[in-house]
Formats: structure tokens, sequence, C-alpha cells
């Protein structure tokens, strides 16, 4: 039954990685040829610190939004802070992974049972949980298709 299944049954691994040094060129390459809409991203002892997805490239081939302003006597009054503009210049302009990554990584372990996955996933309104080990280490990626795909073929 699907219910007592945990997410090591049904992830998908080996798990794909990039470091934040990964050329973006490189780190685009590997998500078109295998697939897949993110990369974790590890430090050099392996450990998750980050993720590069589809949407960080979306906001660098999209470019800088300013946001809304208005005209006053000649001069421009944004309506949102300038100085927020900082990340998306970076993003914009960035060549390597660590400069359009996310730091905020959706993750779970291993041992999770797959109904909590399955809220998780829901809950932080993401496409994806990538699975560590004890050490922090990604050994696989849980995605809403790999529950949906659980589901449909009801294993035991």
């Amino acid at each position: 039954m699907v219910l007592q299944l945990t997410v090591a049954d049904v992830m998908t691994q080996p798990v794909l990685t990039v470091t934040p040094d990964t050329p973006l060129q490189q780190a685009v390459q590997m998500i078109s040829d295998h697939h897949v809409s993110g990369l974790p991203v590890v430090n050099a002892e392996g450990r998750l610190i980050g993720e590069l997805t589809e949407q960080d490239l979306m906001v660098r081939e999209s470019g800088v939004d300013a946001g809304p302003y208005v005209m006053l006597l000649d001069s421009v009054i944004y309506l949102r802070n300038p100085l927020n503009w900082d990340k998306q210049v970076h993003q914009v302009l960035g060549t390597t992974v660590k400069d359009l990554m996310g730091q905020g990584v959706h993750s779970c372990s291993e041992s999770l049972p797959l109904p909590k996955a399955a809220a998780l996933l829901h809950e932080r309104s993401t496409q994806r949980l990538i699975v560590v080990d004890d050490n922090k280490r990604p050994v696989g990626v849980l995605t809403r298709g790999d529950i949906v795909r659980a589901l449909a073929s009801g294993q035991p």
C-alpha cells in the first residue's frame, strides 16, 4: 500500500548535483540534457547548500524588473525599493551557479513517510524535495511525478 512507502522507496536516484563554481552554461545543459527542473548545489564536502531551478534561470532571461513608478516634476519615484534590485542585477549578469542559486532548499530524509512528503510538497508549493542523508548529502530527489507514479502503480 502506498501509505506505507517511504521517500527512499520512490525517489529518483542517482541525483545530479552542481557546485557553486559550476559554470552556469554547464548547469543549464545538465538541466536540459536530463530533463530535470532543478539541480541541488553542494559544497566541497558534498553537503546541500542550495538549489538552482528553472525559476532562477527565468529571472536571468527576463531581465531586471524595475517595478512600478510614478513621475513627479520630471523625477522618477519608484514604488519598490531600488536596493532590492542588486540581487536581480546579479542574477541577470551571473556566470556561475552561485550567482543564481537559491538558498531556500526544500529537503527531506529518506525515511520520511510518502504521505508526509506529499504534504510537504503541497505546503511548500514546490516541485521537488531533495532527499538527503544524515550528513546533508543529496542521495535522491522526490518529485510530484514520483508520488503520482507510486499512486498509479499501487506498489505494495
